[in-house]
């Protein structure tokens, strides 16, 4: 296993010829098969992190990124190169210090380019540098809506013309919606457009928090965190608008036998939504079928993918974990 070792506030690690595995794999239909193989475990990568989020593959780098949303910081891992800071601060870049929950939340790279949700600055940004040089300098992509700032931007998706459809939950305002800062009165879905327009899709969700796209760019999927509302919602996707929302999967059973909530997700281009939530990985066909679990120790925060679609990445409260993909 990769040990972490907490010395004056940093992370580091040293390897071991084996790594540790956690949890177990729970297989609800024959269709898993073809996804996982029998034999998959749950690897951990790395530990030690106060709430890991937001993991990214990177060809440029052949390396994850993810957060550590409290300690506004972004981590990479490789197999060459283990683990190591990438860049500080990543979500909050005032002078003043605060506390609560201020560092980047879900990335998303783009041709060469990482975008951040950055809970601290309340905005989706792009990060100027380029990935193999990374500093703190940002350029907004959407940071208000009509006037008013956002809350804390926590999860974005891009679709194939450059449209980045966000969620805009209160989790990252010191007080959550009870802050005094807020100046929306609604936790809302947005679509910013190539061009930069802002547009709000729903105002509905409650705690709005990963998003996704089918794999044909016509359903936006949007998690909700709420625990009195776990559940997870379709949109049918038109021009800038959605309509017909439904709800895609109620895990309101879930949410009373294990720990966490509907959170961050990801689509497999085969067309399975891999979703964290309650007790932690959920598996469903395009229909809302759960065909597998993954099912782990900790709350778990989200999930991501290699672009060979070799291995899904999962963060988990202080984890990072990797299951071998089928094939």
């Amino acid at each position: 296993s990769i040990i972490l070792l907490i010395l004056a506030g940093s992370v580091t690690h040293c390897s071991q010829p084996a790594r540790q595995s956690i949890g177990s794999i729970e297989r609800l239909d024959p269709a898993l098969d073809a996804l996982l193989d029998t034999t998959s475990k749950i690897e951990v990568l790395a530990d030690g992190f106060v709430w890991s989020e937001g993991p990214v593959w990177s060809d440029t780098l052949q390396a994850l990124l993810f957060s550590d949303v409290p300690e506004n910081k972004i981590y990479q891992w490789s197999e060459k190169g283990g683990l190591q800071i990438y860049l500080t601060p990543s979500g909050y870049t005032g002078s003043v210090p605060r506390g609560g929950e201020p560092g980047s939340n879900g990335l998303l790279i783009r041709n060469h380019q990482l975008y951040l949700a950055q809970h601290g600055d309340r905005r989706i940004a792009r990060m100027e540098a380029d990935l193999f040089h990374p500093q703190s300098a940002f350029t907004a992509i959407a940071d208000k809506f009509e006037g008013k700032r956002l809350n804390s931007p926590n999860d974005l998706v891009m679709d194939r013309q450059g449209n980045v459809f966000f969620t805009d939950p209160p989790y990252g305002l010191l007080k959550n919606d009870q802050d005094s800062s807020k100046e929306t009165a609604w936790q809302g879905v947005y679509r910013v457009s190539a061009e930069g327009k802002v547009r709000l899709l729903t105002d509905s969700l409650t705690r709005p928090n990963g998003i996704a796209l089918s794999p044909d760019e016509g359903t936006l999927f949007v998690a909700n965190s709420d625990p009195e509302k776990p559940r997870w919602y379709a949109y049918e996707l038109k021009a800038d608008s959605v309509a017909g929302g439904r709800i895609f999967y109620d895990a309101s059973r879930e949410a009373a036998a294990a720990p966490g909530s509907p959170d961050g997700m990801k689509m497999h281009p085969a067309g399975y939504l891999i979703a964290s939530g309650p007790g932690g990985i959920m598996i469903f066909t395009l229909e809302g079928k759960v065909i597998g679990r993954i099912r782990l120790p900790a709350s778990t925060a989200n999930c991501g993918l290699d672009t060979a679609m070799d291995y899904l990445y999962i963060t988990a409260d202080n984890y990072l974990l990797r299951v071998r993909l089928k094939d």
